[in-house]
């Protein structure tokens, strides 16, 4: 995990998603001024008081990020915020124009609730059963 104490961002990530991870080294590659803090929620140690109280549960679910005042993002707002930290927030730019931010939110959903499947995991339950508070 890295310190979030002076990150613009902190992005939440399953650290047992082969994509997900990949995602990561990527921005962590791109990221020279260090400016996203990635905290892995598949660690044992994840404490969601730490993160807005973001549970387990919610987190595997669809991802999450905080930015420097506390303010929870979501979905693709997560990847707008991250990309244009490291310089290339026009890959994500078009997310926000009004005919494509509708079609972006719902690939992303369709992603997120077919991610743990997609990737060869446990399902959200399975994933739950030690670790969530139903």
């Amino acid at each position: 995990m890295s310190s979030s104490d002076q990150s613009d961002l902190t992005l939440l990530f399953d650290g047992g998603c082969p994509l997900c991870v990949r995602e990561v080294r990527f921005l962590r590659g791109r990221d020279r001024h260090q400016r996203i803090a990635f905290v892995d929620i598949d660690a044992p140690d994840y404490d969601p008081t730490a993160y807005a109280g973001i549970s387990y549960r919610t987190a595997m679910g669809r991802i999450h990020a905080l930015n420097s005042n506390g303010d929870v993002l979501q979905d693709i707002a997560v990847f707008r915020e991250a990309y244009r930290l490291i310089g290339l927030g026009w890959l994500y730019a078009p997310t926000r124009w009004p005919f494509v931010a509708p079609l972006a939110n719902l690939a992303y959903g369709f992603w997120a609730s077919r991610r743990l499947q997609w990737t060869g995991r446990s399902d959200l339950d399975t994933l739950c059963q030690d670790r969530c508070v139903l």
